[in-house]
């Protein structure tokens, strides 16, 4: 493995926009780790963070209100510059809203699969992850990409 590089948001903006599904963990009430996929509603150009719809009154927005610290694990189809698949691993806190305005600004076709009456169904709530530290594997390089309000370590 070569030493770390450095990536940036705007290396792995390309990738991240064809990623549809994230792993998203939280930790439980008693400590433990639970992971669940959830959309990432690809067609996004990625800043930094990430949007998520869920159901207000599930665990995985009780886990998130207990504690914000969360890992979201990404695998995109293609590498940077013709490399092999990036594997993406995203450290961060997540915050839980409920403000329409922004659930309209993230929603896309096939989310009413889910949710039947768009922004308006009952009980929907939205999730923002912010990440705080990013690590990337392509099976050649790894390293950290380089967040502009947080630092590395």
């Amino acid at each position: 493995m070569t030493e770390a590089t450095k990536f940036t948001l705007d290396d792995l903006a390309p990738l991240m926009r064809d990623i549809d599904f994230a792993l998203l963990t939280t930790q439980t009430e008693d400590g433990r780790l639970a992971s669940r996929p959830m959309s990432n509603n690809a067609e996004v150009d990625y800043d930094g963070n990430s949007f998520y719809f869920a159901w207000e009154d599930s665990r995985l927005v009780r886990d998130i209100r207990r504690s914000p610290h969360v890992g979201l694990g990404f695998q995109a189809s293609k590498g940077i510059l013709g490399k092999p698949p990036m594997f993406i691993a995203v450290q961060g806190e997540a915050e839980v809203f409920r403000d329409k305005a922004t659930f309209a600004d993230h929603w896309t076709h096939g989310l009413e699969h889910w949710f039947t009456q768009g922004v308006d169904t009952p009980g929907v709530a939205m999730i923002k992850v912010h990440a705080k530290r990013i690590h990337c594997w392509n099976g050649v390089d790894q390293g950290e990409v380089l967040l502009p309000d947080s630092t590395a370590g």
